[in-house]
């Protein structure tokens, strides 16, 4: 367990937009910062970032929280991890006791996947440095394709004895499960022997795959013998903390040059992206082996909407690479393509070349995709005119992917000349294939279509304005308002308490004339005095905690904002962060009247509503009462239940005609 001084020192020391710029390729705008979401599909940003307030808030999923709320959310870490992540980050010691075995079996089943394979990668790390069979086959293997000391120290390379079970012995003398190592496939059971298990990396060099945030969740095995019967490359199995389609090798070392480069290339293998990284290209990752996915096109979109493949001299292997592609295209991303000579592949080409020359190289071989791809095509058509209309059928189709119309028509008239076809071909086409797009993606059954917007619908305003009280002479509302009416009041009310609770406000007194309060204090007296409460399981856990700030003489809304109970956390950062207040207007010379400059008739407003809405309720449940207590013959209760009834109405009368300070009863 962490103690709760170092749980302070640990926020204390955290710049939110320090840690979320590690996962998310963040611009600056005005006084907060801005993304495209992390956890949704979107086209236009509507990720932010909040320095002031050490708050991030995703309008797309609904989604906000802390730093450490964040790491929970990318990381699916638990509140201890992401502690223990920002105190790496951020130099701060902590000291915990290592897990005891009772300890180890507590903890959930992502956590122990997460720790077998933290003991795996330093396992294999020490065969590889500290034996003789590691020195002599593991490091001669790295050292021979040309890798530092500290490049195999930094992708925390190793070795698998070549031993039918020295890893799960060691593993099972060590006390990890049986459940957890075969889950990551570190150990196999025995296809012929019950109760018999075998290292499932035994006799390889070992790469391990990191998360964002580091840590060991998959490793890759290579093979050293030359056995056509072996497998190359042997992969980890998907679990609960390897998704193998969402995952990129060599994404915790290069997310941050990326950023920086705002540009990412992308490579095949393992051996490709370390050759890279250690030439200096530290921008680079790998699909590793697999091929690419929507996921992993989302992971590099977070730092960059530039990628540039880079391919060995096999047109083949590259014209297998076209759906992958035309799906990058389809995210909005700018897509380029890089050949190598032939022979030559990233690995190689890297080893042999200086770093000035392999970026030389590459600024003067990238070369768009749309226009590669429709060169290779058109080589392979020669003049076969049925041959040609497939490559204009097949070159249009991936025009028609790129969302942006100014790159669809730069490409289309790019294309219409290398294809020796009129433009306005090449239009007709685009927009017939556009047309069908948009019905595919816009087709609704019956049913959908009575379920309220479409899930790319643009969300409204995160808060609606707070209702004040009705205009003199308006009608009043007769007929009786649920009780489930009235969340929105109680969260307008919230929301005022939240961000002005420390700010003051003046009342007219006749006899004392300004009469200067605390918002937060006369709120909650308010409240109290009329004994009106929250009702909403959320809004009272938080204005309990409130009330305590104000009797203790403090407010720190922060400290509620890093609450572990994450119900907290959650909503006081939905009551901090309103969407039109995140805009740059004073950039764009727009004035807009904030809610600040006129806050007494917000609390007022809010107030008012609030209460309103909490006697009609009370009248309402007070009404019923009496009817039954006359129907079963209660006449005292019934006596009851109607001078209340009275303190009601005179309430309501109250608040009909609101004029200064709210005053009740």
């Amino acid at each position: 367990m962490i103690p709760r001084h170092k749980v302070d020192e640990i926020l204390q020391a955290t710049l939110i937009e320090e840690v979320i710029g590690e996962f998310v390729n963040l611009k600056k705008s005005g006084r907060q910062y801005k993304a495209l979401s992390p956890f949704t599909n979107e086209k236009t940003p509507s990720f932010y970032v909040v320095p002031e307030k050490q708050i991030f808030k995703d309008f797309s999923s609904g989604k906000g929280g802390n730093a450490v709320t964040f790491l929970m959310e990318v990381e699916h870490f638990s509140y201890p991890e992401a502690l223990r992540w920002l105190a790496q980050k951020y130099n701060i010691e902590l000291e915990e006791q290592e897990l005891t075995p009772e300890q180890k079996e507590a903890e959930n089943e992502r956590e122990s996947l997460y720790i077998v394979s933290q003991f795996a990668e330093q396992y294999f790390k020490e065969q590889l440095h500290e034996t003789d069979a590691g020195k002599s086959i593991g490091l001669s293997y790295f050292k021979q394709r040309g890798f530092l000391p500290e490049t195999i120290e930094k992708f925390k390379l190793g070795y698998s004895p070549d031993e039918w079970r020295a890893f799960t012995d060691a593993a099972f003398e060590q006390g990890y499960q049986e459940k957890f190592l075969t889950a990551t496939g570190l150990t196999k059971p025995s296809p012929k022997r019950q109760n018999e298990f075998y290292d499932g990396f035994k006799g390889r060099v070992i790469f391990p795959i990191h998360s964002l945030s580091g840590r060991a969740i998959g490793f890759g095995g290579r093979t050293l013998i030359k056995d056509k019967k072996v497998p190359k490359y042997l992969n980890s199995p998907e679990s609960l903390i390897y998704n193998k389609s969402a995952s990129l090798y060599g994404i915790y070392f290069a997310k941050g040059e990326i950023i920086k480069e705002d540009q990412c290339y992308l490579v095949e293998g393992y051996t490709d992206v370390i050759s890279f990284h250690q030439a200096g290209i530290s921008n680079t990752v790998a699909s590793s082996g697999t091929a690419l996915t929507r996921d992993q096109i989302k992971l590099i979109k977070r730092y960059t909407p530039n990628i540039t493949l880079l391919y060995d001299g096999d047109e083949a292997g590259i014209k297998a690479s076209f759906r992958g592609i035309d799906m990058i295209l389809e995210e909005g991303m700018n897509v380029k393509m890089v050949s190598f000579p032939e022979g030559e592949d990233p690995d190689s080409f890297a080893l042999k070349n200086t770093p000035e020359d392999i970026r030389s190289y590459l600024a003067d071989n990238a070369r768009d995709f749309i226009v590669s791809k429709t060169e290779i095509l058109l080589r392979d058509s020669g003049k076969d005119p049925i041959k040609r209309a497939s490559v204009i059928k097949d070159i249009v189709a991936s025009i028609a992917l790129i969302p942006e119309a100014i790159s669809r028509s730069v490409y289309t008239r790019e294309c219409a000349n290398l294809l020796e076809i009129e433009e306005k071909v090449l239009v007709n086409e685009l927009n017939k294939l556009r047309r069908d797009q948009f019905k595919q993606k816009n087709r609704q059954s019956p049913q959908q279509s009575h379920q309220g917007p479409p899930p790319d619908f643009p969300p409204p305003d995160f808060f609606e304005p707070p209702s004040g009280p009705p205009q003199e002479g308006a009608p009043q509302q007769q007929a009786p308002i649920k009780k489930d009416h009235n969340l929105s009041q109680e969260r307008d009310l919230m929301r005022i308490l939240i961000n002005y609770g420390e700010k003051t406000i003046i009342f007219k007194d006749g006899e004392n004339g300004d009469v200067e309060v605390e918002i937060a204090p006369f709120i909650f007296h308010e409240l109290e005095r009329d004994e009106m409460f929250f009702e909403d399981s959320a809004h009272l856990k938080l204005s309990n905690e409130l009330v305590k700030q104000v009797e203790e003489g403090i407010w720190d809304v922060q400290k509620m904002v890093h609450s572990e109970d994450k119900e907290i956390a959650s909503l006081m950062v939905d009551l901090m962060t309103q969407r039109h207040e995140l805009h740059d207007w004073d950039s764009r010379q727009i004035l807009v009247m904030g809610e600040e400059t006129k806050l007494k008739r917000a609390v007022e407003g809010a107030l008012y509503s609030f209460k309103f809405v909490k006697i009609n309720n009370l009248i309402r449940e007070n009404q019923e009462a009496i009817k039954q207590a006359y129907e079963n013959n209660q006449l005292e209760e019934a006596l009851n239940y109607q001078k209340k009834q009275v303190i009601y109405d005179k309430i309501k009368s109250s608040l009909a005609a609101p004029s200064g300070r709210i005053i009740l009863g």
